[in-house]
């Protein structure tokens, strides 16, 4: 390990270089990149051999072409490769050992990273092949894609549960009816106070303004960004529902993490809740 990632460059010759830097929102939701060409610079100032460069940080459509440009003068070949990472907060050591997919971007024609990246993955392809090759736009848009997906099934419950208590019916029993059926599957489909974490969140709103950069309104991710808002708010509203005026009542809130197995409070409901109970 080495607090120096340049000197190791320069003395160490890796043969591949991971950016797994943050990626955080900007006020108009764009992903902000400025971590990432920091690392690109830093790569293409210090290598000292020929070197994929592999992008880990969930980045938006056009990235890699990014970052090509930024390597292009470097003294020596870097190879750009987009290989977004899945693994769920909780669970990420059992994801990395064992990967449901692979997704790795490759410029057409650069045989060189496809071979390096074979290679650094195939002790988790024993078994059967789990790299899912494509070029680096679609492997950059199939992260936020991925995500957005994800959060559009929470959305939905959520509202089918807000319906669910004015028409009578169960939502864990109308979970349980659809979660059945193979074409939809039971994951994701849990009503709640909404979701939260570093990633949703961000790559919900990074969808979208990728879209609007293109012209293309995304409106079912506007949708779902929209209805997580307002069901963010759904606890506190039940409270007033149940108990009135909250001023001068003890409230505990029981769980502040965005999610189970994880102490990420990032963007959680329950922050939400609490700061909802104080201003009462």
């Amino acid at each position: 390990f080495s607090a120096d990632p340049a000197a190791v460059l320069r003395e160490e010759g890796p043969d591949v270089v991971f950016v797994a830097v943050g990626t955080p929102s900007r006020r108009d939701g764009a992903a902000h990149l400025g971590y990432v060409d920091d690392v690109a610079k830093m790569v293409a100032e210090n290598i000292s051999k020929e070197v994929v460069l592999v992008l880990k940080s969930t980045v938006p459509v056009g990235t890699n072409t990014r970052v090509r440009n930024i390597v292009r003068d470097a003294k020596h070949e870097v190879h750009v490769v987009s290989n977004p990472e899945f693994l769920k907060e909780g669970e990420a050591v059992g994801d990395f050992l064992r990967p449901d997919r692979i997704v790795v971007g490759v410029s057409d024609g650069d045989e060189h990273a496809r071979s390096i990246m074979e290679r650094l993955y195939h002790p988790v392809c024993l078994k059967e092949e789990k790299i899912v090759w494509m070029n680096p736009e679609s492997a950059e848009m199939t992260k936020y894609v991925a995500n957005t997906m994800l959060a559009m099934r929470i959305s939905f419950m959520n509202e089918v549960a807000g319906l669910c208590e004015k028409v009578g019916a169960d939502v864990h029993s109308v979970r349980r009816g659809v979660g059945r059926d193979d074409r939809i599957g039971s994951k994701f489909l849990y009503s709640g106070p909404g979701y939260g974490g570093s990633c949703f969140p961000k790559d919900v709103s990074a969808l979208v303004h990728t879209g609007r950069e293109n012209d293309v309104e995304i409106e079912l991710a506007v949708a779902t960004d929209r209805v997580n808002q307002r069901q963010k708010g759904i606890l506190v509203r039940k409270l007033r529902k149940h108990l009135g005026d909250l001023r001068g009542k003890r409230i505990a809130v029981w769980g502040i993490a965005f999610k189970p197995k994880t102490d990420d409070i990032r963007e959680s409901p329950a922050i939400t809740l609490i700061d909802s109970v104080i201003a009462d």
